[in-house]
């Protein structure tokens, strides 16, 4: 067996002060695998994935996990029927309630002064046309308005109209082509008068005296009062065809995102005065405040059953699109990697558990309520490995400010074949990936790690877009990642020492470029409640 490791900076780091992060690579050469539990993974893994197969009916059938919707609810129980067919033991844990949510049609055509028909989607938990029927009336746009006294005094005219309130962008074209084909200087030229147009706008948003944006929508409470028929957004994700999709916080009229292109069409004509008239369809269904859960799946350890070893993704997605690259990747990943541990490994030292987790998109909710609600795991747990964001192979991992753990980490990496690990940037003691799951662990004390794969234009046309769907998967990677995280998992299982919590606070560069604390470690309380709105 040739095994090598490649150190570029591991300098030494103990105790509980500041540390900056350094890298190391773990880059063991091709080698046969002498363990036989490794060789059944790899095998099972490499010959018999069945990642397509699961996410073809995760992401095609039941589709996107909306946080207590039905999807979520359907996407539970296929879950807990595949554990049940594997021989592997699954529960539901309620750790709270949610806002219940159940989407319909949505149909927005533009009537007048031509016709067509409109790429738009009703946002989460918006509220529908009154019955489900359509809803014709004119477009007008947020006017541009001194100050708060102005805006009172114009509200009446809102009254019976779709009123248009995000920034119409100047172009649905993406920077990068507009760099590649325009003339010298346009493309400059473009990005300054957006930006200033961009501060213009919101600027005129201020002078209302209502804030919209992120959870705070009270502008749209304030014209749904005055009787406006709906509102008409759009957040545009800098890609060919790609928008986002959230959620509205506001009741008494519908809320629908509109493509860029559409939406820049409707803003357009209205600033023009040429009369635009919508007619808009849309169907939803309040279903109050409803319980919610995580599906925990369990091989009970046989030498020490009450030490584990987490396996974490989650589970729910934003509706857009399918929830595809966030997370049913994870998710298919986490659950794969099950099968080949119930197939390889199905007496563990350690208890191997699977979280799929809720409300991640809230806010980390669902494997914030594990941490708080199962003490004795976070205490007892020996490691816990995270997916989230990304189609692509693993290229990166971090010790999440755990000094000790990069030695044993290492040692499980240098086991592994170096196809599942040959990209694999280790940072110490990091963290090197992105705020997901695995801080709920991190940040309460108990080592929790990320596994970061590769980016894949996922900001531009999967982070929760209407274009995050099956057809973006690479499944050679999602195969070789769930191969990894099986075999990630039965190491720390069979590890001989338990891990130890020794830890640093993580400074990270902030966007001033001068070193931060990295906030997201933190043991924060979960949301048990949908907050009121603001």
């Amino acid at each position: 067996m040739n095994r090598r490791i490649l150190v570029l900076s591991l300098l030494p780091c103990v105790g509980t002060g500041p540390a900056l992060a350094q890298e190391f690579f773990v880059r063991p050469t091709g080698f046969a695998i002498e363990n036989p539990v490794l060789r059944r993974i790899w095998a099972l893994g490499m010959d018999s994935s069945q990642t397509a197969s699961l996410a073809q009916v995760l992401l095609d059938s039941i589709g996107p996990r909306l946080t207590a919707s039905p999807g979520m609810e359907a996407a539970q129980d296929w879950l807990l029927r595949t554990y049940a067919r594997w021989g592997v033991a699954a529960r539901r844990e309620r750790y709270g309630t949610w806002r219940g949510w159940r989407r319909g049609v949505t149909h927005l055509d533009l009537v007048a002064p031509r016709v067509r028909t409109l790429v738009a989607q009703l946002l989460a938990w918006s509220d529908g046309t009154p019955g489900g029927q359509p809803v014709r009336a004119p477009v007008a746009v947020l006017p541009d308005l001194p100050d708060s006294a102005a805006f009172v005094a114009w509200l009446p005219q809102a009254r019976g109209k779709f009123v248009l309130v995000s920034f119409p962008q100047p172009t649905c074209r993406p920077d990068e082509s507009w760099e590649r084909w325009a003339m010298p200087g346009t493309a400059d030229s473009l990005r300054a008068r957006r930006a200033a147009a961009q501060r213009a706008w919101d600027q005129r948003i201020a002078r209302t005296g209502y804030a919209f944006g992120y959870r705070r929508h009270s502008l749209l409470r304030r014209l749904a009062q005055a009787g406006a028929a709906g509102f008409l957004t759009s957040d545009w994700a800098q890609g060919w065809g790609s928008d986002r999709y959230f959620g509205a916080e506001v009741t008494g009229a519908p809320v629908v995102g509109v493509s860029c292109e559409d939406y820049g069409l409707l803003f357009r004509l209205a600033d023009h005065r040429q009369g635009p008239v919508v007619s808009l369809q849309a169907e939803s269904q309040p279903l109050g405040e409803v319980p919610v859960f995580n599906v925990v799946a369990e091989l009970r350890g046989t030498e020490l059953p009450n030490e584990y070893v987490v396996l974490s993704a989650h589970l729910d997605s934003w509706d857009g699109g399918s929830g595809a690259v966030d997370n049913g990747t994870g998710t298919v990943m986490m659950l794969e990697a099950m099968r080949l541990l119930a197939l390889a490994y199905p007496h563990p030292r350690r208890t191997i558990l699977v979280g799929h987790w809720s409300a991640e998109e809230m806010g980390l909710d669902g494997s914030r309520a594990f941490v708080a609600d199962h003490p004795a795991i976070a205490d007892s747990l020996q490691a816990a490995f995270n997916q989230d964001i990304g189609t692509g192979r693993i290229v990166a991992m971090d010790a999440s400010g755990f000094t000790r753990a990069a030695e044993h980490l290492a040692a499980y990496l240098v086991r592994i074949p170096g196809e599942l690990t040959g990209d694999i940037r280790f940072t110490f003691p990091g963290p090197a990936g992105p705020p997901g799951d695995y801080s709920a662990f991190a940040g309460c004390g108990a080592p929790g790690f990320d596994l970061t794969s590769g980016g894949w234009d996922y900001i531009r046309y999967s982070w929760h877009t209407s274009l995050d769907t099956y057809d973006k998967l690479s499944f050679d990677d999602l195969a070789h990642n769930a191969t990894l995280a099986a075999m990630l998992a039965y190491l720390a299982s069979e590890d001989q020492q338990f891990m130890p919590r020794d830890r640093r606070t993580i400074i990270q560069p902030g966007p001033d470029g001068r070193p931060h604390r990295f906030m997201t470690l933190e043991c924060a309380p979960p949301e048990r409640r949908t907050p009121p709105l603001r």
